[in-house]
């Protein structure tokens, strides 16, 4: 039940970090990968700092709030997760249907969804 927990919350983070990342401070941004992407202890990232491990998680705390907020007044986050699994349903309609028109309904939905990620990044 930890592990999930624990792995929830690194995908929460990871998420928001999606959005909202380039909000953050150079030195937040660093550190967030660092912790949350490339699985670093807070001693290895202290050390990495020259900070002690206290100030690695104030650092972390702070990023993550301040994603928390950012998300919850703008909602990006949760508006992308409706879109996608609108989308889901859209594609899973689409694919019983036959013939051509399907196929280019598919094409379509593919090429919207490229044009989203590439507006998210």
């Amino acid at each position: 039940m930890e592990d999930d927990t624990l792995l929830e919350r690194t995908n929460r983070v990871n998420t928001l970090f999606d959005f909202y990342g380039a909000l953050l401070t150079d030195k937040q941004q660093s550190i967030l990968s660092l912790y949350y992407q490339d699985n670093f202890s807070l001693g290895e990232i202290a050390a990495e700092f020259e900070v002690s491990r206290q100030a690695v998680y104030e650092h972390l705390k702070r990023a993550e709030q301040a994603m928390e907020d950012y998300e919850g007044k703008l909602g990006l986050a949760v508006q992308y997760a409706h879109r996608r699994s609108a989308a889901n349903e859209l594609e899973a309609l689409i694919k019983r249907l036959q013939g051509e028109d399907s196929r280019q309904m598919l094409e379509l939905l593919s090429r919207l969804l490229t044009i989203e990620v590439k507006e998210q990044s």
